[in-house]
C-alpha cells in the first residue's frame, strides 16, 4: 500500500486524492445575495450534516489565492443562505452555475433557474429543487492557508426552514429513490444513487 505525505505534494495533487477517494460526495447548491442584491448560486461538494439538534449543516467554500468566493462573502454579509440538494432533474443547470462570473452577474439568470421567495430568510431559494433548506449563518470557521490568508471558509448554517416536494415525502421521511439526488466524484464525473442495501446495526 502506498504511503504519501501530503506536505510533500502540491495542493492539486492532494485535491486529486481527496476528490477521487472520498466518494460519493453530496452536492450543496447554495444561493446567497450580495450587498447590491445580486442573487448568487454555486455548487459545493464539501458538504454534510453537522447536527440534528438544532439542525445544522456545513458547506466548505475553498478560497482562490486567499480571496473569498462570492458565496462565503455574501453569507458573511447577510448571515443567511439557502442550500438545495442537487438531483437528476437539475444537475445540468447547476453545472452551468460553476462558470466564473463577475460578482455583479447572477448565475441564476445564466442557468435560467427560477427564484422563489423564502419564508424566514431574505435570500430566495430556487423552484427547481425538490429539497431545500433556509439557513442562518451559525459560524464561519476560516481554515488553513499560508501567509496569514485562510484557504477555506467553513460555513455552518442552522436550518430555520425545510422545503420538501410532497412527491418525495411520506410520514416524516424522504424517499431516496424519488429525490434522485446525484453526488460528486472526481474530475467531471457524477454518480446517481445506484443499488441500495441494508445492514442492521448491532444493539
Amino acid at each position: 500500500m502506498l504511503s504519501i505525505n501530503p506536505e510533500n505534494q502540491s495542493e492539486r495533487d492532494n485535491y486529486k486524492l481527496l476528490t477521487g477517494g472520498i466518494i460519493p460526495r453530496p452536492i450543496a447548491f447554495v444561493t446567497t445575495e450580495s450587498e447590491t442584491g445580486v442573487l448568487n448560486a454555486a455548487p459545493f461538494s464539501y458538504f454534510n450534516i453537522v447536527s440534528a439538534d438544532p439542525p445544522m449543516i456545513s458547506v466548505s467554500v475553498q478560497r482562490k489565492a486567499g480571496e473569498q468566493k462570492d458565496t462565503a462573502r455574501n453569507a458573511e454579509f447577510k448571515k443567511e443562505f439557502v442550500v438545495h440538494v442537487v438531483d437528476e432533474s437539475n444537475v445540468e443547470k447547476v453545472n452551468q452555475t460553476s462558470a466564473n462570473l463577475p460578482a455583479d452577474e447572477s448565475e441564476v439568470e445564466l442557468a435560467g433557474l427560477t427564484p422563489v421567495e423564502s419564508e424566514v430568510v431574505s435570500v430566495p431559494g430556487l423552484e427547481e429543487s425538490r429539497f431545500r433548506m433556509e439557513c442562518v449563518l451559525e459560524q464561519n470557521v476560516q481554515l488553513g492557508g499560508h501567509d496569514g490568508k485562510p484557504a477555506a471558509d467553513l460555513l455552518i448554517g442552522r436550518i430555520v426552514r425545510f422545503h420538501i416536494d410532497e412527491a418525495i415525502y411520506e410520514k416524516g421521511r424522504i424517499h431516496a429513490d424519488k429525490l434522485m439526488a446525484v453526488s460528486r466524484l472526481a474530475g467531471s464525473n457524477y454518480a446517481k444513487l445506484g443499488e441500495v442495501f441494508s445492514l442492521e446495526r448491532p444493539k
